[in-house]
């Protein structure tokens, strides 16, 4: 998203606000009622209404509670996802996070603000360790490997503070609550790890050491249980709900970066995340197969 598609005017529109704007266009569709019937509810404009579905402007807990009653959702769940999405986004909006220190962020900006703000995410890795399982030793070599030039496009800044930075990412592994991770990782990544060996058994090691917290699951698709669509590149699922109520992915491939915000393009990458979870090792074999891969370094 590009700063002109961000920004209307005075208003600004943000991955979440637009998660938030799509179910409740989705609800008042399912209800057959028009904009100008939503903000006769309001007490608003019809603006008002199409700015609330576009994403632009953040939505009021009343404004919320008064459209569910108007479209007939008192499922308490649904209330409540989406008062906790408009929670979160209000305070993304008006919050400055320790990533806003970070420039080098870049583009991911945005990223680490939902993966901040989120109670979940499934992670897909066909190429890397995902960012918040990397050791520093790791991501010097990575930064300094030719391959880091299609995925990182601010090399000429210090690689401490970028360090410093996914660090500080990490922290939402053992925050209270803590960030659930369930991660898969093809076994390429294991075995195309960047810099000397001293670096790859340390990063193998890492990974079965933070396996141990009862928040993380990772598991491991081996070469040998063949092919499947998820290889074209990585995902992250991002839940900041219930799992699956208003997933937000964010992909990645070379030279791209794609958000799906929920509905139905959500739920493919649900799906196929099971998918390829369902035909990977379990936990146990996964963390046998890291360790001997270390033991054969």
């Amino acid at each position: 998203m590009t700063a002109s598609q961000a920004r209307q005017g005075n208003s600004t529109t943000s991955v979440l606000g637009r998660r938030l704007g799509a179910e409740l266009l989705k609800l008042r569709t399912a209800a057959g009622l028009t904009q100008p019937q939503a903000a006769k509810a309001l007490s608003a404009s019809t603006a008002k209404v199409a700015k609330l579905e576009g994403g632009w402007v953040p939505v009021r807990d009343p404004d919320i509670r008064a459209l569910c009653e108007l479209y007939g959702v008192h499922d308490p769940g649904t209330v409540g996802g989406l008062l906790e999405l408009a929670r979160i986004d209000r305070e993304r909006r008006k919050a400055s996070g320790w990533w806003d220190d970070y420039a080098m962020l870049g583009t991911m900006q945005e990223y680490v603000a939902l993966e901040n703000a989120a109670t979940a995410i499934r992670a897909w890795q066909p190429a890397f360790i995902p960012g918040l399982l990397q050791t520093p030793a790791y991501v010097r070599a990575l930064r300094s490997s030719p391959a880091d030039t299609a995925t990182v496009a601010h090399r000429r800044d210090p690689d401490e503070e970028f360090i410093s930075a996914r660090l500080a990412r990490q922290e939402r592994l053992t925050d209270d609550p803590p960030l659930a991770l369930r991660t898969v990782l093809y076994e390429s990544v294991l075995r195309n790890l960047p810099g000397d060996v001293e670096t790859a058994r340390g990063q193998l090691e890492h990974l079965t050491k933070i396996a141990d917290l009862p928040s993380i699951t990772l598991r491991v698709f081996p070469f040998s249980n063949g092919t499947h669509q998820g290889l074209n590149g990585s995902f992250n699922i991002i839940s900041f709900a219930e799992p699956g109520a208003m997933d937000v992915v964010y992909s990645e491939a070379a030279f791209k970066q794609t958000w799906v915000e929920g509905g139905e393009g959500a739920a493919a990458y649900d799906e196929l995340f099971e998918l390829i979870a369902s035909r990977s090792l379990d936990e146990r074999e996964s963390l046998s197969f890291i360790h001997n891969l270390s033991k054969d370094l």
